[in-house]
């Protein structure tokens, strides 16, 4: 099996599903539009891109969110760039004061739990996304993509929240394809992946692997292909492939709702689930 090819897209085809996704949920709402965090990095690039090409520019509302553990030059400059050239609107709120504020007020806060500390900035970050989204009446666009999501490598209830996510289908490779077919710069597509919790964090480091290498290891797993042979294949270890097999079995929990003691006759997030397409009131 070449792992690889399998990974190719048709962007334009990609392109046109995905950005009537956006159009067909937000003909389903009453909103205004949509709200994004934007970063500077490939997934919120391609997702504010899709966006404005779905919804038109004056729909689209990009929210660049630094606070000073963490920001960037580079960054920022991104950010501004992908707003001159895909013209939304984008306003910057600084958390550097916000989340001092939490760091004062947490009584027993641990300013060397890294992972904790980390992981309360990307839920501010969601808490004052869906502020806005709330005020001008708003939804909020994810932009975790695939690979990100499977190994539960974002935070819950953090950047892992949303009300759509329109690249999650995509492999990150794939999204890096998608974004340079759609006009994303190739400086950001090419720039290292970061969800920015602490200075010098980067995805692969902590992953452990290239996303070229993960990419075909998941993909794989996804179509049920043995572990022994997806090592063979891509020529790694056995146990390098069962650790990325058990963590995305591991983090199962984080991409489900809440679970709860069957009671019922149907029960939410188990065997209750409604189509969005249900008209209330309908017979």
């Amino acid at each position: 099996m070449n792992l690889v090819k399998k990974l190719q897209i048709d962007p334009t085809v990609i392109q046109q599903k995905i950005t009537q996704f956006i159009r067909d949920y937000m003909d389903k709402t009453q909103a205004e539009g949509v709200i994004l965090g934007i970063s500077g990095g490939v997934d919120s690039a391609t997702t504010v891109a899709l966006s404005v090409t779905a919804l038109g520019r004056t729909r689209v509302l990009g929210l660049y969110m630094p606070e000073k553990e963490t920001v960037s030059e580079q960054d920022k400059k991104h950010v501004e760039l992908l707003a001159r050239k895909f013209k939304f609107k984008l306003i910057t709120v600084d958390l550097t004061d916000i989340l001092g504020a939490f760091y004062r007020n947490i009584q027993d806060y641990d300013e060397e739990d890294k992972l904790s500390r980390g992981n309360l900035k990307a839920r501010t970050r969601m808490l004052i996304l869906y502020y806005y989204a709330n005020h001008q009446n708003r939804i909020v666009v994810g932009s975790s993509d695939k690979s990100e999501t499977m190994m539960g490598y974002f935070t819950k209830w953090g950047d892992g929240a949303s009300d759509i996510s329109p690249i999650m289908d995509l492999y990150k490779t794939q999204v890096r394809q998608l974004a340079l077919h759609i006009g994303v710069p190739q400086s950001i597509v090419e720039k290292p992946s970061t969800p920015g919790l602490w200075p010098g964090q980067t995805a692969e480091e902590e992953i452990g692997l290239k996303y070229k290498i993960l990419d075909q290891i998941l993909y794989s797993l996804e179509h049920f292909v043995h572990t022994k042979t997806i090592a063979s294949q891509l020529h790694l270890p056995i146990k390098t492939i069962t650790s990325i097999k058990n963590r995305w079995l591991q983090t199962e929990h984080k991409r489900q709702t809440p679970l709860t003691t069957k009671l019922s006759y149907r029960t939410i997030g188990a065997d209750f689930r409604l189509n969005r397409s249900m008209k209330s009131g309908s017979e």
